[in-house]
């Protein structure tokens, strides 16, 4: 084989392609791609595969050039009118007109020039997103490397701490756990495995957080340890789809960037018509030329609003601090304003509409629910095991400060138990740890095995429909009663509704340990303790800012990557569109077309299980209406959204660099309230550039009427353009600046 190294292999594969790999055993993957497991790839074959399929690095898109930039500010039609009144004014040897429109011209297209080349930087961050090294099995023998040097068929080992540096086909999982929140957008660590699922037909379309026996590039390891094959790198990888996604998006003008430019047409169109006119008659009475000449471009000096760039941009100023203030950073300045102006707000559910932390919401034992554990629980026999297991049955541990980290749902349920004085430290000094099984997809439930005297305790910890069918009996203060499975599970089923993770405890007391450490030895028998459930609490702020928008004629939107039905749930408790109905699924945005889709998502409010590309196009069905939209998102899988919005808005405390580059705004605390307040800041701004435009052609009006009647009365030019740029400066400028910094209207 080629894995020994001894000769080349000549396989004809497209790594992803099809992209069925989570569909196939891991005997079949690695036939495929000729690698021995044991052994990994050999050095030649892993060069020449390097050489064929290219480095493991994410393609950045070529930048537009500096001049490209630059000429873009120029292009617009009211500074094109000016530097034409330039040149006219060159021609006629008014050098000192010339140098003053120029200076003005050359300064406001400076400015915008420094902003744009500034925008665009989210490509780079997907580079810099590479993990910078890996390790994988190479002739037999475990070896570092650099990311980019993981070929198709490398057998990658995967530890805790570390990232996933290209797809992999999981072929050993041991209490794996991974973070794909940043690819998926679900909340929570996933667990992994080797083995396919038991449904017969696997759908070729399972979004990537069902794919349970695969690992992606991008991704953390939170727990545990594996090792993956290869099957995809670099641009072939999901993080490269997503790339692709992101230099397809195009960079839509702002709405007051459209509005301006549209004004700036009319506005132009309007002054060439009157400076025509007016030469054409001045020469038709007998003026002359060159005179009628220097009037028409004085009376285009009048009507262009010079200060127009300065006070928008000072407008904008002004509000992105305020902004700032209220914890929204404000990246590019035009987007201070389009806040204001957009029709509806697609958010994502952790972290922005809840805390993005698990706490028990409910402990279930002896036949009644309890908010929260305390030391008079701790008087009963039942209460006081079930409190050790939550106090020992997981792996969060206290820091060197006393606080408590781990995967968030174990440091929950450690919480809960120390407030009940059971601390896991003190506990263990009883019950020690002697062994564990740890969790596995297909039990859905985990061990942990305690010495306890001369015998031994094992708490089992899992999902309720697994651990009670485990299960003989509760334990109770008189004598072990039988338990009944199907009132236990409506119990927890009826939490699960509510939006809520139910986890179930149980335990068994064994003499001596079986010589194999064997699930099915281990847990059976079982002894019922009771029922956790647990909830990532809503913000208490969350569902006023929601009516709020309602309130303001915006229609808010949750977009997730959790299940629908916890979706739906904590979508009633916030309000969003009609109660119970069923959110719109990735699956099914595949069937519908663009109007349905825009119907569906006005109606139910939320969509669940959706893809990247899935949300780029709920945006796009949105914006192919008219409607003008802001995303909010903070993981890779939403660059592509925040790209394509009218404003992205990512995440500040666990955005991804590559959510926050391709944004427009960062919300700083990472809550959906702020971006109802930057809202009003951004409609404020717009009604004080309004009121300025207003002032500015009132006031340049003055000048027009002079200018018109000058000849038509046989009086000399009043003005020449150095001195009206002179004039519309000090009375436009000063008193624009005055109304950027007006209040908003009641």
């Amino acid at each position: 084989m080629a894995s020994t190294g001894q000769q080349v292999a000549q396989v004809d594969l497209r790594p992803g392609e099809p992209a069925d790999w989570h569909r196939q055993s891991a005997a079949a993957v690695a036939a495929a791609f000729d690698v021995d497991p044991e052994r990994g790839l050999g050095a030649a074959e892993a060069a020449h595969r390097l050489e064929r399929w290219g480095r493991n690095v994410i393609e950045t898109r070529d930048r537009s050039p500096l001049w490209r930039i630059v000429a873009d500010q120029f292009a617009q039609p009211t500074v094109l009118l000016l530097i034409a009144a330039a040149a006219v004014s060159g021609l006629l040897g008014e050098w000192a007109d010339t140098i003053a429109i120029l200076a003005i011209v050359t300064l406001n297209g400076g400015f915008g020039a420094i902003q744009e080349y500034r925008a665009d930087r989210a490509l780079a961050a997907l580079r810099r997103l590479s993990e910078p090294s890996a390790k994988a099995l190479r002739d037999g023998a475990l070896a570092s490397l650099a990311a980019e040097g993981v070929v198709p068929g490398d057998v990658v080992v995967l530890e805790a701490g570390g990232a996933v540096p290209a797809d992999l086909r999981l072929i050993e999982a041991l209490g794996l756990r991974l973070d794909e929140s940043a690819l998926t957008g679900e909340s929570g660590a996933v667990d992994k495995g080797v083995e396919l699922e038991t449904r017969s037909d696997i759908p070729l379309e399972l979004p990537l957080g069902e794919r349970t026996t695969m690992a992606y590039r991008g991704t953390l390891v939170t727990a545990g340890r594996g090792r993956g094959l290869a099957v995809a790198t670099g641009m072939h990888t999901e993080l490269g789809r997503v790339a692709r996604l992101l230099r397809r998006g195009r960079t839509l003008r702002t709405p007051l960037a459209r509005r301006l430019d549209g004004f700036s047409k009319r506005l132009a169109a309007c002054i060439l018509v009157l400076c025509a006119a007016m030469f054409a008659l001045g020469v038709a009475r007998g003026e002359p030329a060159l005179l009628m000449l220097l009037t028409a471009v004085s009376l285009a000096v009048a009507a262009i609003p010079e200060a127009l760039p300065a006070v928008v941009t000072m407008a904008l100023a002004l509000g992105a601090r305020r902004m700032v203030a209220r914890h929204a950073l404000i990246r590019r300045l035009p987007a201070a304003e389009s806040l204001g102006a957009v029709t509806f707000i697609c958010t994502d559910k952790t972290g922005t509409l809840t805390e993005n932390r698990m706490r028990v919401s409910g402990l279930f034992a002896d036949g009644e629910w309890i908010e929260g554990l305390g030391p008079e629980q701790l008087e009963s026999k039942v209460w006081r095991r079930f409190g050790e297991a939550l106090a020992i049955s997981h792996d969060a541990r206290r820091d060197p400060e006393g606080r408590l980290e781990g995967d968030p749902t174990e440091v929950a349920l450690a919480r809960v138990a120390a407030a009940a004085g059971l601390e896991r430290a003190e506990i263990e000094r009883e019950l020690p740890r002697h062994a564990e099984l740890p969790f596995d997809t297909r039990r859905r439930r985990m061990t942990t095995i305690h010495r306890d005297g001369d015998g031994f305790l094992a708490f089992t910890k899992g999902s309720p429909e697994d651990v009670l069918g485990l299960c003989k009996g509760r334990p109770s203060p008189t004598a072990t009663e039988d338990v009944g499975p199907s009132s236990e599970l409506e119990t927890a089923a009826e939490r699960a509704r509510r939006g809520q993770r139910v986890m179930a405890f149980a335990y068994r007391r064994l003499s001596t340990l079986p010589e194999t450490l064997d699930p099915n030895a281990v847990e059976q028998g079982l002894e019922f303790l009771g029922l956790v459930a647990m909830e990532d609490p809503l913000r208490p702020e969350a569902a006023a800012a929601i009516a709020e928008c309602r309130t303001a004629g915006i229609t808010p939107v949750m977009i997730t990557g959790d299940h629908p039905a916890t979706a739906r749930a904590i979508a009633d408790q916030l309000g969003l569109g009609e109660s119970g109905s069923a959110p719109l699924t990735g699956a099914e945005l595949e069937d519908l077309d663009v109007a349905t889709v825009r119907q569906r998502v006005v109606r139910s409010q939320v969509c669940a299980r959706v893809t990247p590309e899935q949300k780029l196009r709920i945006v796009e069905a949105l914006q192919s209406r008219g409607q003008l939209v802001a995303m909010t998102g903070d993981g890779i899988n939403d660059a592509p959204a925040l790209r394509q919005s009218d404003i992205g808005v990512a995440m500040g405390l666990r955005g991804t660099e590559v959510a926050r580059e391709a944004a427009d705004m960062v919300l700083l605390d990472d809550n959906f309230a702020t971006i109802v307040h930057a809202v009003r800041e951004g409609r404020r701004i717009f009604d004080n550039i309004r009121k300025f435009i207003r002032y500015t052609l009132t006031s340049n009006s003055g000048e027009l009427w002079t200018l018109l009647l000058a000849p038509f009365l046989g009086l000399p030019l009043p003005l020449l353009p150095v001195q009206i740029l002179w004039i519309n400066l000090v009375t436009d400028g000063l008193p624009g600046l005055a109304l950027a910094a007006e209040r908003a209207e009641p």
